[in-house]
């Protein structure tokens, strides 16, 4: 069984006892969180499509780490003014563990 969740403008294959990692949440490690934003739930044989989200389907989810990603480094270049300015950006993350997938 699976479903695919909205978070955070961007979509996931969501399973029971996976995790990935979103854009950066506003919890605490080790709090339960729900997504009701399903977009497609199945169990192998029925396949629930939302118009454009399935009513009464929601996925519960924990928290597992917050951190920061990999550097990046942003240049900026003017070609003979002798102008040059390096700015690094490290992009906040937050990996979560699906428990439990509710269908509606």
């Amino acid at each position: 069984m699976y479903a695919i969740v909205e978070c955070g403008g961007r979509q996931y294959r969501a399973e029971e006892g996976h995790t990935f990692v979103v854009e950066k949440l506003p919890q605490e490690v080790g709090e339960q969180i729900t997504l009701d934003r399903v977009l497609l739930i199945t169990n192998g044989e029925n396949v629930s499509v939302g118009q454009p989200t399935v009513a009464g389907a929601s996925v519960k989810a924990t928290v597992v780490k917050q951190f920061k990603g990999k550097k990046i480094f942003v240049w900026k270049y003017k070609p003979k003014k002798r102008y040059r300015r390096r700015q690094g950006h490290r992009q906040l993350y937050t990996t979560l563990r699906i428990d439990e997938i509710v269908a509606g």
